[in-house]
This record gives structure tokens, C-alpha cells and sequence, in this order.
């Protein structure tokens, strides 16, 4: 795919400055912002918002990856109140581990979610309104992408955009911000966690199969964008996708690997359920920017990512969760 923006870079940036918003408009705006702050109170709501706007509207893939992927980072969120973290992290440690998986997903699903229900009120009103974006501060890249999807539906092309556009939008307040560089990402904890690959992100079906992959080089945003897109090859995979879908439809999240540990033969971690152990957190988002004026576009972002054996990931990942558990066992005994 090539990326071909510059005859319309122009054309939008003039559109943004000169459209003056009418009462229905207006009114729409308002709405999807409601709905938006109503959906992302806690990882919870953002799991089952994404995959209900998938069900209902299934040619935009991205919204199924994006709610798997969120399934998981509650497992990531409860993990922390599991005795085995509880007795091997600080509080401080937990708390700070769960402020960064937190506010990443608020972020992106501040950003991504008024994207969805403009597409869904496009359909319904049969025209592009794709021109309201800004005034739910999407980028101008992710408003060019919308606009060619209309004409050519290119899923997979689609499914890459909101990939590399969610990446660029926590890259400043998230992973460039000096309170989570220096209370999570140059941690020694981090790191090591980070050289062992001991970080995953696993698909489970009712069959008892697990598919995922480990998850590391987090702060290099090529690398995230390439695990987002192998991640898509999986859970759109033509033998398995049915399975994930028929697994999220029976299986309610609670944000605990309960959830799915006895379907697939995995013992019991434990953990609680994340609405047990976690208040609603009240974020603000920072000064609204477009990172699409300011960052060098790589062409390798659009770069096919294809499924293969190695994500079958059953016997991986429990190895991963055995040393995971034997680190903090030890790192317990050193507190």
C-alpha cells in the first residue's frame, strides 16, 4: 500500500478552517461525544463498546481487534492485584503499571470511538460526514483515510490506519511522557520484563485453543504497529475468526483471566474482577494536537503482516506466566 495524501492534505486543511458547523451537525457532535465519554469510564465499558459496534457494524475489523486487545489489558490490569504481584510489586509499583495500561486505552478510545459512530451515522444518513472529525480532534490523516474507505472499502487498508493512528496517538502522552519514562519505562522491572518477553497478548476459544504473541520493544512505535497488525492476522485468520467471535459472545469480560482459564485448561490465577479492585479514574485529555503535521510518515507502517504457526501460543504462554511467577516469587523475597 502507498500511501498517496498529498492531493488531499491541502484540501483538508482548507475544509477544516472553513466549514461552520449547522444545528444538526451540532447536535450530532454533541451526541457522539456523550455517547464517547459514556463508553470510557473504565476497561470494562470500552470492551464491550467496541465489540457491540463490531457486531453491529462488522466491515470495520479494526473495532473487534480493538476490543480483544482491551480484553487484555484488563487480564494485564487484574494481574497487579493477584497475590503473586501484589507480594512481588510495591503498591507504588501496581499503581503506576496500571495508570499506563489505563490511560493508553482512555486515549485511544477518546480518539477512535467518535470515528466509528461517525461512520455508523454515515451509513445510516447514506453521505461522508467525515468533514466533523475535527471537532473530536481526530487527526487529518485518519479524515483522509475515512474519506478513501467510503469510496474504496479497503478493510485491511482501514484496519492499518486506525492501527498506526491509535500508535501515533499515545507515542507524546504516553510513551514520550516523563512521568511513565521514568516511573515504568526505564524501571529495572520493565526492562527485564521487557528483555524476557514476558509480556503477551493471547486470543482464547472455546475450543480450549489460546493464539497470541509476546509482546516487547513497546516503546518503539514500529514495532507496536507491527504487533497490531499480527494481531489482526490472527483474529481475522478465515479458519479461526468464527471461533474468537463465537468465544466474545458467550464469554462476558470481567477483566479477570478467570474468564477464560478453565475453558482452556490453564490453572486458576485468582484474580479478582477488575470492577472489584478498580474505581473510575477521571482523566482529562491533554492539549489536543494533530501528530500528523509533526511526525515523518514511514511507508513500511503499511507493510502486510501475515498469520503463521507461531501464534498458536498455548504452551508459550504458560511457560511465560511460570517464570513471570517464579521472578516475583523472588523478587518478594528481597522487598
Amino acid at each position: 500500500m502507498i500511501l498517496q495524501h498529498d492531493s488531499w492534505k491541502e484540501y483538508i486543511k482548507q475544509r477544516r478552517k472553513e466549514h461552520n458547523v449547522n444545528r444538526n451537525e451540532n447536535e450530532l457532535i454533541e451526541l457522539i461525544k456523550h455517547e464517547t465519554i459514556r463508553n470510557n469510564s473504565d476497561n470494562i465499558s470500552r470492551t464491550i463498546a467496541y465489540q457491540n459496534y463490531y457486531f453491529r457494524m462488522n466491515s470495520i475489523q479494526w473495532s473487534f481487534l480493538a476490543s480483544m486487545v482491551s480484553r487484555n489489558a484488563g487480564y494485564n490490569m487484574t494481574d497487579l492485584e493477584n497475590q503473586n504481584f501484589i507480594n512481588g510489586l510495591s503498591l507504588k509499583q501496581r499503581k503506576q503499571l496500571y495508570l499506563t495500561y489505563e490511560r493508553a486505552n482512555w486515549i485511544i478510545f477518546s480518539d477512535a470511538f467518535p470515528q466509528l459512530l461517525l461512520f455508523e451515522f454515515s451509513v445510516k444518513q447514506n453521505k461522508p460526514l467525515f468533514y466533523l472529525l475535527k471537532h473530536f480532534s481526530v487527526s487529518s490523516f485518519m479524515e483522509i483515510e475515512w474519506e478513501k474507505y467510503w469510496t474504496n472499502r479497503d478493510h485491511v487498508r482501514l484496519v492499518y490506519s486506525l492501527i498506526i493512528n491509535e500508535q501515533n496517538m499515545i507515542e507524546k502522552p504516553v510513551i514520550q511522557d516523563e512521568y511513565f519514562k521514568h516511573e515504568v519505562f526505564d524501571t529495572l522491572s520493565y526492562k527485564l520484563q521487557e528483555q524476557l518477553k514476558l509480556s503477551s497478548v493471547i486470543f482464547p476459544n472455546l475450543l480450549g485453543e489460546v493464539y497470541g504473541m509476546s509482546i516487547f520493544q513497546f516503546q518503539e512505535i514500529d514495532k507496536r504497529i507491527q504487533i497490531g497488525k499480527q494481531l489482526y492476522s490472527i483474529l481475522f485468520h478465515e479458519d479461526l475468526h468464527h471461533l474468537f467471535c463465537e468465544f466474545a459472545k458467550q464469554i462476558t469480560h470481567s477483566g479477570s483471566r478467570n474468564d477464560y482459564e478453565e475453558i482452556v485448561g490453564f490453572p486458576t490465577s485468582n484474580n479478582p474482577k477488575l470492577r472489584d479492585v478498580y474505581p473510575i479514574i477521571p482523566h482529562k485529555r491533554t492539549k489536543s494536537f494533530d501528530w500528523y503535521n509533526s511526525t515523518v510518515f514511514q511507508q513500511g507502517w503499511y507493510k502486510k503482516e501475515h498469520y503463521s504457526d507461531q501464534f498458536k501460543f498455548k504452551e508459550t504462554f504458560l511457560m511465560k506466566q511460570d517464570l513471570m511467577m517464579s521472578l516475583l516469587k523472588m523478587k518478594s523475597l528481597f522487598k
